[in-house]
This record gives structure tokens, sequence and C-alpha cells, in this order.
């Protein structure tokens, strides 16, 4: 017998996925999100997000399954994203994810947001080398892990952002600079006119101390620009927009490609993956590529649809612990919005104060 078709469902955010995936195959999978709906308050609001996927989860599944071309009763696995993310949004997810599980009768597995995205590339790529050095960027998270087996072994932080993550600076940074949100897209099509040295903006943490040299910080760069602009305009002259996206993006990039190529060397991992919103950054992409060759070192970047939150990565981390043997979620899991990552499984279970993987 086959294995069985996974359904992953993703609500931490402002999208609302599902997708479908079985033995490493993407099937179906379908995407609402409620981004437009935050652009007026300049970054999302939680209440509004919890909202937008009550209403589109349900729609969302049935386009994932049409897509594929299944039916409901296809499904032989729901995951769910448990944490971490905005509660209320985490909260809606496993509602439905819950309500599908015990009316289809099949196994539910609880899934952490950032695994996620690290399996996102084997939907692209096939099965992640073992080892292999990822590199998360998103608007909430920055961070450089050494993973083995998904499914089975602990995740090893090399280093986090202690400050603001990358995509957190590319989104207050184009506030500051008159761009819309969210930022990082817009960043990156404003610095395609500019250049990328006219601004010395500075590397941060790029000759610290062996403890924090696979740490990041971005938080001083978002001042360093921010007073940039305030510089220019107190001036009384228009903003070199171009120049100064392009400068930033430069900065950004060349922190998160140094470290990771360092890492990759220091324990001899031949194969990099970067992940997350900001890893479809043209500059990340472009530069990774560009230190990767010159390292010998493989390069995995997903396709720009598997970037961003998506069902599709959550039912791909489903369908690796459930090839895995990987035993189901108690009927009692619950949400972890601060979940740190440790393990692909999350299984939060109310009143019990304790993660178990």
């Amino acid at each position: 017998m086959g294995s069985p078709v996974v359904l992953g469902i993703e609500s931490s955010c402002d999208e609302t996925g599902a997708g479908l995936v079985q033995g490493g195959r993407l099937l179906g999978h379908a995407l609402a999100s409620s981004m437009d709906e935050h652009a007026r308050f300049g970054g999302v609001v939680p209440e509004i997000a919890a909202r937008a996927h009550v209403h589109a989860l349900t729609p969302v599944v049935r386009r994932a399954l049409d897509d594929a071309g299944l039916r409901a009763a296809d499904i032989g696995a729901v995951a769910v994203t448990t944490g971490p993310g905005l509660s209320g949004a985490l909260q809606v997810g496993l509602a439905g994810a819950k309500g599908l599980a015990y009316a289809l009768g099949v196994p539910l597995y609880g899934v952490h947001h950032l695994a996620g995205h690290v399996a996102a590339d084997t939907l692209a790529h096939g099965p992640l080398p073992d080892p292999c050095m990822v590199l998360i960027v998103s608007g909430g998270h920055t961070s450089l892990l050494l993973v083995r087996d998904l499914a089975r072994d602990p995740i090893v932080h090399l280093g986090d952002t202690i400050d603001d993550a990358a995509g957190e600076c590319f989104d207050k940074v184009a506030r500051v600079f008159g761009l819309p949100y969210p930022g990082g897209p817009a960043i990156d099509r404003a610095a395609r006119a500019g250049d990328p040295r006219a601004v010395p903006f500075p590397r941060p943490l790029t000759s610290g101390t062996h403890d924090t040299r696979f740490a990041f910080s971005f938080s001083g760069l978002k001042t360093a620009a921010a007073r940039w602009a305030e510089r220019h305009r107190a001036a009384g002259g228009p903003l070199p927009l171009a120049d100064g996206a392009a400068s930033l993006q430069e900065a950004v990039a060349d922190v998160l490609t140094r470290k990771a190529v360092a890492a990759c060397a220091e324990h001899d991992v031949r194969t990099l993956v970067v992940v997350g919103g900001v890893a479809a950054n043209s500059r990340v992409r472009s530069l990774a590529e560009e230190r990767c060759t010159a390292a010998g070192i493989t390069l995995r970047v997903p396709p720009l649809r598997l970037c961003t939150d998506n069902g599709a990565m959550i039912a791909a981390v489903g369908d690796l612990l459930v090839q895995a043997g990987t035993a189901p979620a108690p009927l009692d899991v619950s949400v972890d919005p601060s979940a740190p990552l440790e393990y692909a499984l999350l299984h939060p279970v109310a009143g019990a104060g304790a993660r178990r993987a």
C-alpha cells in the first residue's frame, strides 16, 4: 500500500494555505492572503488575520483538492501548523484541521511552522541531504540551522536573530522610505535602479566574538537606514530611494550569505538550503549562488511560490512524519504561539506545560 495523501493547513499569520502531498510529491495547493487588509496599518493586525482565516479556510481546502483532482475522502492524514505564530490565527487552522481529521477518521499531526519552511525545498528538489545547512529568513525569523533527518532528529541552532529579523528590517525601513507594505518586495523593486555601493550601511555582527559569529542582528541596520533617510529629508533634497534600497538590500544579503557559507565551511556541510519569505529576494538569491559556487557548496532555494507561507510546506512535513512512522497528535493538542524550533513535530498539550517530540 502506498503512502497516504497528507493535507497540510497553514494559518500562522496572514496567509491561509492548504496543500496536498503524497510520497514527497506535491499534488495540489491553494492560498488566500489577507495582506491587503493589513497594508493600511503597515503590518499584520492579529484580529483581522484570524477573522480572514475563518472565512478562507474551507474554500482554500476545497481549491487545493480541486487543484489535485481529489476528494476529501482521499485524504489519509492532516498536518497543521500549531506554532509559532499569532495565537488567534493558529487556533483557526487547528480547529479546522481537528474537524477534518475527526470527520475523516484520519491521524492529525502538529507541525512547527519553521520546519515547514525547511521541508518546502523537498517538494522542488527531493529529500534533504544529511546533513545540510539551512538558512531561514522571513519577516519574523532569521536562523542558521544544522539539519539531519528532519522527521526524526533534533534541529541544531547555530545562530538566531537577537533582535529584528531580516524581513522585519525590510518592512520597517520600507515604511521610513515611504514604500508600501510588505516592505521586502517593495525594497527589491526599488533596488533595481540603485547602486548597492552608494551608502555604506553597516554589516551587523560580522566582526564580533566567537559566540556571535552565526548570530544575526538587524536592528542597528534598520536604525542606520532610518537616520540616513532623515538626514536627506532634513537637507531639503529628494531622497535617493533607489540607492538607499539597493544599499540596504546589499547589506542584508551580504550578512546572510557570508554567515551561511562560513557555517557550511566550519561544519563541513556541502549543501546550503535557503528558505522563508526573504529567500524570494533577488539579491539574496544571486549572492548566495555566487558565494556557494565559489566555495564549492550546492545551493538549494525553493521556487518563489514555496518561499512564503503556504500549506504545501506543512503537508510536506506531515508526509515525512507519516513515512517515519511518527505517532499522531493527541486529541487535546493545542497551539504554542512562541514555540522554539527543536523538532519538526510540535505537540503542545493544554495544561501539560511541556513540549513533546
